[in-house]
């Protein structure tokens, strides 16, 4: 597996991706702020904006950024929201649903060269490992906001969506949608009473095989 790090470093950041910004403006000045609106199409596979299977924002769909980004010392801390719009299935009715998401994330986006001097002296080589796994780099003055978008958005959206609070979901015998026939019952039998009630049946039908034996034994008889 390939770290977010060594994404970044060894990627080369395609400016025209929309998901990469450009940190040049900045000037690496601590303190400098700049504030970007952009809306960009949600990316498709691998990086899929959503819960596979669940909800998710489709490819393609309109994504608007607000972003902020300030630059420190380290490098460039990103704060924004995205927001779109998420389609998938009602865990209790199974019919398709639509829903507005706005996901908000902050992410550090740091200087390849000031790495090394923010780190401890004392600090151990593979705590330095661990620490690279989860960081983003900035290459060339671009960052891509396209892993931070997804996590942030997938995290906005609910594990278990449902078309409204009160949908009943279906009938667990035959399927049928509650919230459309209110009404809608199964008479509940007792499986105590089922048992008895397939006995009666069984010694009536018995009793109708006697009765019909006695009847043709009397006919015999007259016959005779």
């Amino acid at each position: 597996m390939i770290s977010k790090a060594g994404k970044a470093l060894n990627g080369h950041l395609d400016h025209r991706n929309p998901l990469v910004f450009d940190t040049h403006e900045l000037g690496r000045r601590p303190g400098a702020l700049q504030r970007l609106s952009r809306t960009v199409d949600a990316p498709g596979p691998p990086a899929v904006l959503g819960i596979e299977g669940v909800i998710g924002v489709p490819e393609g769909a309109p994504v608007e950024l607000d972003l902020r980004l300030e630059s420190v010392m380290e490098g460039v801390l990103v704060t924004g929201t995205a927001r779109a719009s998420a389609e998938g299935e009602c865990v209790r009715c199974l019919e398709p649903l639509r829903q507005e998401v706005a996901a908000d994330f902050q992410e550090m986006f740091s200087y390849p060269d000031a790495d090394d001097r923010s780190r401890s002296s004392k600090a151990e080589p593979a705590d330095d490992a661990e620490d690279d796994e989860d960081r983003l780099f900035i290459e060339d003055g671009l960052f891509d906001l396209e892993p931070v978008l997804r996590d942030a958005v997938v995290l906005a959206l609910p594990m278990q969506p449902v078309c409204r609070e009160s949908c009943a979901g279906l009938c667990s015998e035959c399927g049928i949608r509650l919230d459309e026939n209110p009404d809608h019952h199964h008479d509940a039998v007792d499986i105590r009473w089922a048992a008895l009630q397939g006995l009666a049946d069984t010694v009536q039908d018995g009793e109708k095989d006697n009765m019909g034996g006695a009847e043709a034994g009397v006919d015999e008889k007259q016959e005779k």
